[in-house]
């Protein structure tokens, strides 16, 4: 799951085996595996799909001594688990359970159960158990010692080979045969495997040039397979059409300290990045859903932008109101609020004419600066996606209704989450909740 999350300040590192507090009494997921290991299990399992989730299932089950054959269509796995490592290696986050599960927003409920069996703290557990050391940053993100996904994947990956997993690269999954058996599409030739069971985990539909392309929902449609439409998340937007100007200068500029709020909600702090179309960035992601929700319902939502969430609206107007004598006005903005460069040309964009003439419209465009947005940017460009096999269409283990013995987990599931390590999270923790849903399943129809 791609972040574009940067690293915070570092603070100090966690002893190993710690990443809060609460990791104290917890039972690591290494001695959660071994309840699991009595004796071999006598079941083969495919799992399409080498990311997060795919990953985890296959650590389960290969732990209990269930044969696993993983498959992936790219020619190595966790590509897109690499690139949210660019930039800083943001894993999961600190924050309090509570606050973090809100994350989730309206399946919150649906993803409870499998971050109480794996969230934060047992995340961060299962990195030490690999000799990866974390940290916490200012901001509260949790993040590897030396900040990369590299050392992390191929540490994992020596566990699961050691375990006996076996990973099959450049093998793309067609669909099922009239048998009901799995058609995977092999450099050679295509073949047919007949599992035990099938875990599907084959990402999102975002950034398809790593593998995540939602080819699969066609498949699981023909198969009466709930399922909603795959809509960008975490993404930036267009406005209607920047000035030549904005779009000549300031495409690509950072607004810095700044606060977003949409509707009656109360203003988020952060920064985001002024496009040649519209608008990005970790506020703007942040804001994703409920911007994109507004759009698909009226047609575009405004924003409203503070430019300087530190000063309330009066002593905006009362600085400006102070005589400018000959001084332009973009230099009386600067002298007085600090206001130049990207934000002064924002304002100047969006603001009418006749409002530089009355200090009170001015200030109250400065401390709520409309900014209509009409469209998301295109889902392949997006950080992550919405939609998915809707979680109504699998039972508490997290396999089809429709398809026993076929389970499903990570990104193709029909949730979302902000940027912050909670993507990845989730991922993690649907991952394991498939591998022993499959175990249990296999175990009751022995």
């Amino acid at each position: 799951m791609m972040s574009t999350d940067t690293a915070p300040s570092r603070a100090s590192p966690l002893p190993q085996g710690m990443c809060t507090d609460r990791m104290r009494g917890l039972s690591s997921h290494a001695a959660a595996l071994a309840m699991t290991q009595s004796a071999a299990l006598p079941f083969q399992v495919a799992i399409i799909g080498g990311g997060p989730a795919g990953l985890m299932a296959a650590e389960v089950l290969s732990q209990a001594g269930i044969k696993v054959d993983l498959y992936d269509g790219m020619p190595s796995v966790g590509r897109k688990f690499l690139l949210a490592g660019v930039g800083g290696m943001n894993i999961t986050h600190s924050e309090a359970y509570p606050a973090f599960l809100s994350r989730y927003a309206e399946r919150a409920p649906h993803m409870a159960p499998l971050l109480r069996a794996f969230g934060a703290d047992a995340l961060c557990q299962w990195i030490h158990d690999l000799g990866i050391e974390t940290f916490v940053g200012s901001s509260g993100r949790v993040f590897p010692t030396d900040m990369k996904a590299a050392p992390l994947l191929r540490a994992w990956l020596k566990r699961l080979r050691d375990a006996g997993v076996v990973i099959h690269t450049r093998h793309r999954w067609l669909g099922w045969n009239e048998h009901g058996d799995l058609r995977i599409d092999s450099p050679a030739s295509e073949i047919i495997v007949k599992p035990d069971a099938t875990l599907l985990a084959l990402g999102g539909g975002s950034w398809s040039r790593l593998g995540s392309d939602g080819a699969w929902m066609l498949p699981l449609e023909q198969r009466g397979v709930g399922l909603a439409p795959l809509q960008p998340s975490n993404c930036g937007f267009e406005v209607q059409a920047w000035s030549e100007l904005m779009v000549s200068k300031f495409a690509g500029a950072p607004l810095k300290n700044i606060a977003i709020g949409l509707n009656d909600d109360i203003p988020r702090l952060g920064e985001c990045v002024i496009t040649a179309t519209g608008i990005e960035g970790s506020l703007i992601y942040a804001l994703s859903a409920p911007i994109r929700d507004a759009i698909n319902q009226q047609g575009s939502a405004t924003i409203h932008i503070d430019l300087l969430p530190g000063r309330p609206v009066d002593k905006v107007e009362a600085a400006l109101r102070k005589p400018r004598g000959s001084r332009s006005m973009s230099k009386h903005l600067h002298s007085q609020l600090g206001l130049d460069g990207v934000k002064a040309a924002l304002l100047r964009e969006l603001t009418a004419a006749d409002a530089y003439a009355d200090p009170a419209l001015l200030a109250k465009a400065i401390k709520a600066l409309p900014l209509t947005l009409v469209k998301t940017r295109p889902l392949d460009e997006a950080i992550s996606s919405a939609g998915g096999v809707k979680f109504e269409s699998m039972d508490e283990r997290l396999m089809l209704k429709q398809l026993p013995g076929v389970f499903c987990a990570g990104e193709m599931l029909d949730w979302e989450a902000p940027t912050g390590g909670y993507l990845l999270t989730g991922c993690f923790a649907s991952g394991r909740a498939a591998g022993f849903g499959m175990m249990e399943w296999l175990k009751r129809g022995a």
